[in-house]
């Protein structure tokens, strides 16, 4: 692209739109190639999209990575409201199959965010309502966020993490961690085996756009009483199933 061809209020967005499309933090430069700005134009735009919150600076003071601001922005556009509304479908029917809660969690700076829920009409439930952050390393839906990061990136999350022991099955250790990450990547989906909560099993599956990146977890929970290991496994299909429908839906 040339410069005098982009609109000045098209220029940031483009800047957002590389940034969104990258697996890894980008220099302004690797962000420039692919737009053809101006080097000074390139680093003005970013150091003002840093100092207003879109974007945040690596510890190695050359790269950058979308911060807080931008992840919400990009969590308010799913939703909006015919987003929102298939999202909502595609929960209900599989809450309607596996007759538990089912939630679709993004991650955030604070752990796994629950943006949208479907409860269950069990008298005896799990309540974990929409808005609930859990953390990352001892649930299912934070464990398929770890397991979609490259080998190198995942170590250098969980050397970042505090390994809080909730319950005697907690991973507290980065060696058991990543060999279960490991296992969660080769198979494509993540259990929580009374991880988080003594007494509750969890099972989630990647959501992810177009280009197989990483959007949200699909998951559903419920007490021991009423499920196994062997129950979430087996009903892993339909999971994987409605990933697929919100791949098509929401990315295409």
């Amino acid at each position: 692209m040339e410069e005098n061809r982009i609109p000045t209020n098209l220029r940031t967005l483009l800047i957002l739109e590389v940034i969104g499309r990258s697996d890894s933090a980008m220099t302004p430069t690797e962000i420039n190639n692919q737009i053809g700005l101006p080097k000074q134009t390139v680093h003005r735009l970013v150091a003002t999209l840093e100092k207003e919150g879109f974007l945040i600076k690596e510890a190695d003071g050359k790269r950058y990575r979308p911060a807080r601001r931008l992840r919400l922005l990009g969590a308010g556009l799913l939703h909006a409201s015919r987003f929102h509304i298939t999202r909502h479908q595609v929960l209900q029917d599989i809450a309607t199959q596996v007759k538990e809660a089912v939630n679709f969690v993004v991650p955030e700076e604070t752990g796994m965010h629950y943006l949208d829920r479907i409860d269950t009409n069990w008298p005896f439930r799990i309540q974990l309502p929409v808005g609930t952050n859990v953390p990352y390393h001892c649930t299912a839906s934070g464990k398929t966020f770890m397991a979609s990061l490259s080998k190198s990136a995942r170590t250098k999350f969980v050397a970042g993490l505090q390994l809080e022991k909730r319950t005697e099955k907690t991973h507290i250790t980065p060696e058991t961690l990543l060999a279960d990450l490991a296992i969660c990547a080769k198979r494509g989906y993540a259990l929580d085996n009374e991880e988080f909560m003594e007494g509750m099993l969890a099972i989630a599956v990647p959501v992810t756009d177009r280009f197989g990146r990483y959007v949200a977890a699909l998951a559903f929970h419920g007490p021991s009483q009423r499920l196994s290991i062997d129950i979430l496994e087996a009903d892993k299909g339909i999971l994987l199933n409605g990933a697929e429908k919100l791949k098509a839906s929401l990315f295409t």
